[in-house]
C-alpha cells in the first residue's frame, strides 16, 4: 500500500471521528433539557452514522459521516405542574439522552480518533525513516 494513501484513508476517519464526537457534545449539553411549551418536545437525541466510499483521488474506500439520525427512543415524563412545559396533567417531557451512554460513546469515538492519529503518526514516522536510511 502507498504510503501516502495510508495516511489519506486514516485522515477520513479523524474527519469522522470528530464529527461524531460534535454531535456526542451535543447531545451531552443537551441531556438536561425539558420541554419548554406545554406538549411540545424536548431536545432529540442524535446519533451519527458512517458510510464507506470509494475515493478515484487515492483509489480506496474511505469512510466518510452519513447522515445524522434522531433518535426514535421515547421520552422520559416527570411530573412537574410548576414547570412552564407542563402538559394538563403535570408532566414534562425529558430529553431522550442518557448521559452514560453518550460518556462510553464519547470514549469510543476518542480511541478510533487516536488509532488514526496513530497510524498517520507511524506512517510519517516509517516515511523519516526511510528518507534517512537513503541519505546515509
Amino acid at each position: 500500500m502507498n504510503i501516502l494513501k495510508a495516511i489519506a484513508i486514516a485522515a477520513t476517519g479523524l474527519r469522522a471521528q470528530s464529527s461524531r464526537m460534535r454531535v456526542i457534545s451535543e447531545n451531552i449539553a443537551n441531556a438536561e433539557s425539558t420541554a419548554s411549551t406545554p406538549g411540545g418536545n424536548p431536545y432529540t437525541r442524535k446519533i451519527s452514522t458512517f458510510r464507506q466510499e470509494y475515493d478515484k483521488t487515492i483509489g480506496a474506500n474511505v469512510v466518510s459521516v452519513g447522515r445524522i439520525l434522531q433518535d426514535k427512543t421515547e421520552y422520559e415524563m416527570k411530573y412537574d405542574p410548576t414547570h412552564p412545559g407542563a402538559d394538563a396533567n403535570g408532566y414534562i417531557k425529558l430529553a431522550n439522552v442518557n448521559a452514560l451512554v453518550e460518556m462510553a460513546d464519547m470514549r469510543e469515538a476518542q480511541r478510533s480518533y487516536e488509532a488514526n492519529l496513530n497510524v498517520i503518526t507511524s506512517t510519517r514516522n516509517m516515511m523519516s525513516r526511510t528518507i534517512d536510511i537513503l541519505r546515509g
